[in-house]
């Protein structure tokens, strides 16, 4: 049972090295020892607790290389230097890199599979100060591709080509801006979650090693991001064989995109969105060969256009379903037409369906969540990263880039560390 000591012991003096103080195995001289700089590897949250941890944590004094009376500089000197020296620079962006290219060097990086995923972070912005106001709509990064097609799609069914201006014609919507932090996005998860905030998406390697980040504001849908994600990935790293993602990237154009660059989509299942007592949309059995749609009661829904989202309308005959006994469990149109609707890329959303139950792909996206998930559960749980302190896009790129510089950092030293040789 362990006993108060007599506090005399307090002032004894002893001959001791700073070096003594640092156990063998701590994570310091795992740093030290797998590269020569340290960040937000501790998840301490502010420079000036960071500062105040220097000066009284031996190991960190050590790693430094602060000796015993050392003065450790002012918490300010640091926002100075930021200020002056590594604002408006890629400096965190290299300090990432940095990193991620050491592990590759150390043949720890396994990219061929790459998960890509995003969580929301509070931000530093109370949810009521707000202001409602009408923006554009974002330009999506396969605008431009998608617009190619659908005029291509059209020509190829007899009809013409959509103007320029109709593709350009401004769309807008009304958001709530933050008062507080313009740049953050009000987020809506359900009824108890709503708040601004700032997404973090990520993709990461089967070994978790975070490979590169992008971070939005909060309403910007997971989906807008993936392509620029893995974007990034080939020009750092190289071109994955597979990405994994859940069902928000199960979309056309990213199924497109994917096939297009020949990286296979491990995807999940989705259940089909329905009202109930009506037919799901499988129940019409799509006619590749005669590009039409048989209803359930045997009757064909012919082509009729292609919109400006890129969806083919496939149309009923309104005599004949105004009489037809499934009609309740068909369509509540007034003028008793279905119509049903086909993406110009839905052909790759479906071959990724048949994929995910191929017995390679299959395993890809179960490692989902002893990856990518990891590596945000971790960011939450030991790097503060389930809010901020920081407002704007620019600084939360670096906390981001910073975050998972540190948390690749640690990942490496742990991996390569070989403890001291007994003697």
């Amino acid at each position: 049972m362990l006993s108060k000591h007599d506090s005399i012991q307090r002032d004894q003096l002893e001959m001791i090295t700073l070096d003594q103080l640092v156990p063998p195995n701590h994570l310091v001289r795992k740093l030290e020892a797998a590269i020569d700089f340290t960040s937000y590897t501790f998840g301490i949250r502010s420079m000036r607790k960071t500062i105040e941890e220097v000066e009284t944590n031996m190991a960190y004094r050590w790693f430094l290389g602060y000796g015993f009376h050392d003065k450790v500089p002012h918490f300010s000197t640091f926002g100075k230097n930021y200020e002056r020296r590594f604002k408006d620079t890629d400096l965190f962006e290299q300090i990432f890199y940095r990193i991620l290219m050491t592990a590759a060097n150390k043949k720890l990086i396994s990219a061929e599979h790459v998960f890509v995923d995003s969580t929301h972070v509070k931000a530093s912005a109370n949810k009521r100060k707000f202001e409602k106001k009408i923006v554009r709509k974002e330009t999506r990064a396969y605008q431009g591709r998608l617009q190619e097609e659908i005029n291509q799609d059209r020509e190829n069914h007899g009809k013409k080509p959509f103007p320029s201006d109709k593709f350009d014609k401004e769309e807008t919507k009304e958001i709530k801006e933050s008062t507080t932090d313009s740049e953050s996005g009000y987020y809506v998860k359900d009824e108890r979650t709503k708040q601004f905030a700032y997404s973090f998406h990520a993709a990461a390697d089967r070994n978790g090693f975070v490979l590169g980040t992008i971070v939005t504001p909060g309403n910007i849908h997971d989906s807008q991001i993936l392509e620029p994600l893995v974007e990034q990935v080939i020009e750092k790293i190289g071109k994955p064989e597979a990405v994994a993602a859940d069902a928000a990237y199960k979309t056309p154009a990213i199924t497109s995109y994917l096939f297009n660059k020949e990286i296979i989509p491990a995807l999940p299942y989705t259940r089909p969105r329905t009202k109930e007592g009506f037919f799901r949309k499988q129940d019409y059995v799509y006619d590749e060969h005669f590009d039409c749609y048989l209803c359930p009661s045997g009757e064909l829904l012919k082509y009729s256009t292609t919109n400006k989202e890129g969806y083919r309308e496939y149309k009923s005959p309104k005599h004949t379903c105004a009489t037809c006994s499934f009609l309740s469990q068909c369509t509540e149109s007034k003028d008793h037409q279905k119509v049903v609707t086909r993406h110009i890329w839905q052909t790759h959303v479906e071959e990724a369906d048949h994929l995910r139950h191929h017995q390679d792909v299959k395993p890809i996206y179960a490692k989902r969540k002893e990856t990518i998930e990891r590596v945000f559960a971790d960011a939450k749980e030991k790097h503060g990263m389930r809010w901020t302190t920081l407002r704007g896009l620019k600084k939360l790129s670096m906390q981001a880039m910073l975050t998972f510089a540190a948390m690749n950092l640690k990942k490496m030293a742990n991996w390569t560390w070989q403890g001291p040789k007994m003697t």
